[in-house]
């Protein structure tokens, strides 16, 4: 059953997190009802909307929540260089997730690695420079 009235929303999610994913489309765009949801259930952004994916801001305060968020996030995010930094920081496997531009670039890459040093393996064509592996190799 759909739930369409806010504060029906806010009572459902409260009784339970999952029942986020119930909620009318118009009431999945509300940014209060996804950040009470994710007081429970940290990876709400799942069921969100694709506009409030899209918000840089919320999807940032997401990863926060949870690193896993960030596999949630639009394209658009996943090739925004401070959310992936944030993102693979956090979490370096979420270097998987980044846009194929980020997964060449030194910094997202080092920050990944230097939370999970098996991060390279993920990493673009990058990983196979032998003078980037020499300015890493402390970091592997």
């Amino acid at each position: 059953m759909q739930i369409t009235d806010r504060n029906q929303a806010i009572k459902a999610i409260k009784e339970d997190p999952y029942n986020y994913q119930e909620l009318s489309d118009d009431l999945k765009n509300d940014k209060d009802l996804l950040m009470l949801a994710m007081e429970e259930n940290k990876t709400s952004l799942s069921f969100a909307s694709d506009e409030l994916k899209a918000d840089k801001e919320l999807v940032m305060a997401a990863i926060k929540i949870s690193e896993q968020n960030f596999v949630y996030a639009s394209d658009d995010l996943k090739a925004d260089k401070e959310v992936a930094l944030l993102a693979v920081s956090g979490r370096g496997i979420n270097i998987n997730y980044v846009s194929d531009q980020l997964k060449n670039d030194k910094e997202v890459v080092i920050a990944a690695i230097k939370n999970n040093k098996r991060a390279i393996d993920l990493a673009g064509d990058i990983q196979y420079d032998p003078e980037f592996l020499k300015e890493i190799e402390d970091l592997l």
